[in-house]
């Protein structure tokens, strides 16, 4: 079922956002400083991309520096691509079909305002292991 859901969202506004992402990740890149930006950029791409089947925990090492780096995320790049999730997500639950896409889309929307300090997992990975 979530192979169906992958392709169907990869068709309908996945690769699309992963395109976002990928925009965002290369003009962070850009700068030294904001290369680790940029690396998350494209880790969420790739969740972005393909999403059913991963879920977003909470990393319990991250400490301060991933706090401050979530504040200039959010300024440069983060409320641009939350955008993004949110237009999405309401185009797509315009159609009975599209709802459970717009869902995950507004589910997207946390890890793309605040992403460093989280860690994308499959969902099938025992607990404890999260």
């Amino acid at each position: 079922m979530k192979t169906i859901l992958n392709v169907i969202w990869l068709v309908l506004c996945g690769f699309w956002m992963f395109l976002g992402y990928i925009v965002a990740g290369l003009l962070l890149c850009i700068t030294l400083i904001g290369i680790p930006f940029g690396v998350a950029a494209f880790r969420i791409g790739i969740y972005a991309l393909w999403p059913f089947g991963y879920t977003v925990v909470d990393r319990r090492d991250a400490g301060a520096p991933s706090c401050v780096g979530n504040v200039l995320w959010l300024v440069l790049a983060g409320w641009w691509l939350a955008l993004g999730h949110v237009f999405t997500g309401i185009a797509l639950c315009i159609t009975l079909i599209g709802i459970p896409l717009g869902i995950a889309n507004f589910k997207l929307i946390p890890v793309s305002l605040l992403p460093l300090g989280k860690e994308i997992v499959p969902t099938d990975q025992p607990f404890a292991a999260r």
